[in-house]
């Protein structure tokens, strides 16, 4: 048998019913599942070094377990001395199975080391059914050695669901194990 992620074994044996019924759908189809994590971070201090994206992309690429890719800018900006094609930022998309993990270690390990943390906001819907989330510091997740850090840094992740409303992400994405504070 091949392996399957404990958070994708429980959408299908738990979530599936339980958001079948909260929501009435009529076929399984139609409950919203989490189609993609992109994690990305900006590094606008690279337009002066360029090893910052170097580190920005290592790091990411260890949190996330798949290699990131550099984001480069798509117009010029004379005031923040940028160029059109300088590297901007990283970013990786993780779906599948590596989804599934990179979530798994997000709520059971990283977000409880997050320094006074009593849930994220809920405010972090666009109205399509996609969450974002902001992280302030990277050293929350296990896979970073904070001897090995040149500077403390945050990263923004997206989930992006099939949920047409906000209601339905967030009852997927609470249902998936993401504590939102109680109002």
């Amino acid at each position: 048998m091949s392996y399957l992620p404990r958070l994708k074994q429980e959408y299908r044996e738990r979530i599936i019913p339980s958001l079948k019924e909260e929501f009435g759908y009529k076929s399984v189809m139609q409950v919203p599942k989490l189609e993609k994590i992109v994690i990305s971070r900006g590094v606008g201090a690279a337009v002066a070094d360029k090893k910052l994206i170097d580190y920005a992309a290592d790091e990411i690429t260890r949190i996330a377990g798949q290699k990131a890719i550099t984001t480069i800018s798509k117009k010029d900006v004379a005031s923040f001395k940028l160029r059109k094609g300088m590297p901007i930022g990283v970013k990786v998309t993780l779906r599948g199975e590596r989804m599934y993990e990179f979530l798994d270690r997000l709520v059971t390990t990283a977000l409880p080391r997050v320094r006074d943390f009593n849930g994220i906001r809920a405010t972090g819907f666009d109205g399509r059914g996609n969450y974002s989330l902001g992280v302030l510091e990277q050293i929350i997740f296990p896979e970073i050695n904070i001897d090995q850090v040149n500077k403390i840094d945050g990263m923004d992740i997206t989930f992006v669901t099939t949920a047409s409303t906000d209601k339905e992400a967030k009852s997927l994405l609470t249902e998936l194990g993401l504590p939102f504070k109680k109002n």
